[in-house]
């Protein structure tokens, strides 16, 4: 199973080609660095503060010159003939680095 935690959004960065530089407090006291390619959907200033879901337990990948620690979770639908992203946010007041629980059981990813 992924491990997951949820981080917040302290900063982002856009970078060429569409790929935007996400980094989040996940709660460690070290900022995750997570590269995406959801720009097209949104503009990275009105995501910063936000809570996000990230994979934390894959390899890193070089992209852009640059490592990735993650990625972010997203639903993607098609409305009127055009594709939306969605990422999942939760509460804001939602502590960075908290645990997520699935069918009634905890798991703790930090």
């Amino acid at each position: 199973m992924e491990k997951m935690t949820l981080g917040r959004r302290i900063a982002v960065l856009r970078k060429k080609c569409g790929m935007t530089q996400e980094d989040l407090d996940d709660g460690t006291g070290t900022d995750r660095t997570i590269l995406s390619g959801m720009h097209p959907y949104y503009e990275p200033e009105e995501l910063v503060g936000k809570t996000l879901v990230a994979i934390v337990n894959i390899p890193p990948r070089a992209m852009m010159g640059m490592e990735s620690h993650g990625m972010l979770l997203s639903a993607v639908c098609t409305v009127d003939g055009k594709e939306e992203l969605h990422l999942l946010m939760l509460d804001d007041a939602i502590k960075a680095g908290s645990m997520l629980v699935f069918k009634g059981t905890r798991y703790q990813y930090l």
